[in-house]
């Protein structure tokens, strides 16, 4: 399945993509992730960043507009269903899995400089609560709240108005996929942030409202089980439906192109 045609790229990239689906998702280490978006803030450019698992894959599939949307962001590899799409299709997985629940906060302790953080969706009080423990957790940054997930339609010229006087060094945007990075493509650009990241959930375990699965089912890549153990109602269709269906997606690709190299 061929990538989505790049509609407007960054700079030239110097890492590789592999086609998961047809979302072009980065081969990077964590380090040089977190060089891309360092440059970004430093240099006074714009990163959009997403984190692809099995879910935004499904939601993608046949939808060429996000599909070319996300051609123009750093796509990181977030779980173990896109190394397994990976290990098939070009015959080894991802070089790590950078999840945003851990991608982030690694990203955070390693900044020497004072970043400004803004985050904008979720549910109302779940964003502030993160700010809150985020400030604890990392003094030497600044945390804002710049608004929940269910502001009203005509709110947001006035919100996009805040983030260009303000333009944070990074700005969270928790709407779930595939409303973030839409959001993203369409209503971001360098003049409201350096990076900007979809995140989908975060907020929940940054205020302490969902809990980590224990660090043994973290490593054994099952956290996706705990979740819906946790959450059967909300994320049953997700991965009881969704992962089924990702992995015929993924042999299918298979099927059509054989192994790729990558």
């Amino acid at each position: 399945m061929p990538l989505a045609n790049e509609a407007e790229p960054r700079r030239r990239q110097s890492y590789g993509k592999r086609d998961i689906g047809g979302i072009g998702i980065a081969v990077v280490t964590r380090d040089t992730a977190i060089a891309e978006l360092r440059e970004a803030i430093v240099e006074g450019g714009h990163v959009k960043l997403a984190f692809c698992n099995a879910n935004l894959v499904n939601v993608a599939a046949g939808d060429l507009a996000l599909q070319r949307s996300l051609s123009t962001f750093l796509v990181l590899a977030d779980g173990i269903g896109v190394d397994l799409g990976s290990s098939l299709l070009y015959g080894k997985p991802f070089p790590v899995n950078l999840n945003g629940t851990d991608f982030l906060p690694a990203f955070f302790g390693a900044q020497l400089r004072p970043l400004r953080v803004s985050l904008l969706g979720g549910r109302p009080g779940v964003a502030d609560r993160a700010v809150e423990n985020l400030a604890r957790r990392y003094p030497q940054h600044r945390f804002k709240v710049v608004s929940h997930g269910y502001y009203a339609l005509e709110e947001e010229a006035r919100l996009l108005d805040g983030l260009k006087a303000e333009r944070p060094d990074l700005l969270l945007v928790a709407m779930g996929n595939p409303m973030q990075e839409r959001f993203i493509a369409e209503k971001l650009s360098t003049q409201h942030c350096a990076v900007a990241a979809g995140v989908g959930a975060l907020f929940d375990f940054f205020a302490g409202e969902v809990q980590r699965a224990p660090e043994a089912i973290r490593k054994a890549r099952l956290e996706w089980i705990y979740r819906l153990w946790l959450e059967p109602s909300r994320l049953w269709r997700r991965y009881v439906l969704g992962n089924p269906a990702f992995l015929m997606r993924v042999a299918r690709q298979y099927l059509a192109d054989g192994r790729q190299a990558g």
